[in-house]
């Protein structure tokens, strides 16, 4: 099993945004993030921890502006607190491991997947293609994209 943690050559290698975004918690403007619009299957994980947060097939388009998942891949790898900044009551997606702020959480999902809406930063993740888990260590999670054609 791997072991994710917050990596401080990881956090050397940030742009300014993505280093504002994951250790001060800033959010980047809506429509400009890498991922928002990223249609490929695949898995999203911390870019500081490599810990794997958000698969492509609970990706949907909010129309937010923001990369948007009904649920995260592994629950364990994401930690919610309450965050009352800026006048607002709204709850902090971070990462269990890698400690970086995300984005948010709200119930205004897709009711039938549960009715949550986790709007994540592009700048926090870094985005694995399907084709390549097995190569770069999260062989684990291919069985998310299988669909029953290619299994008949």
């Amino acid at each position: 099993m791997t072991e994710y943690r917050k990596d401080p050559a990881a956090i050397e290698k940030l742009t300014p945004e993505q280093y504002a975004v994951t250790q001060n918690a800033a959010t980047e403007r809506a429509f400009t993030g890498e991922y928002w619009d990223n249609h490929e299957d695949g898995l999203y994980v911390d870019i500081v921890s490599g810990e794997p947060l958000f698969a492509s097939v609970h990706k949907y388009d909010s129309r937010s502006g923001w990369p948007s998942f009904t649920v995260p891949v592994d629950p364990a790898n994401v930690v919610l607190k309450d965050d009352n900044s800026y006048g607002m009551r709204r709850t902090e997606v971070r990462s269990a491991h890698g400690d970086s702020h995300l984005g948010h959480v709200f119930d205004d999902g897709p009711a039938d997947q549960g009715g949550l809406r986790y709007c994540i930063n592009s700048a926090a993740m870094r985005f694995v293609p399907r084709a390549e888990l097995e190569k770069s260590g999260y062989g684990e999670f291919a069985s998310l994209f299988t669909t029953d054609k290619e299994n008949a």
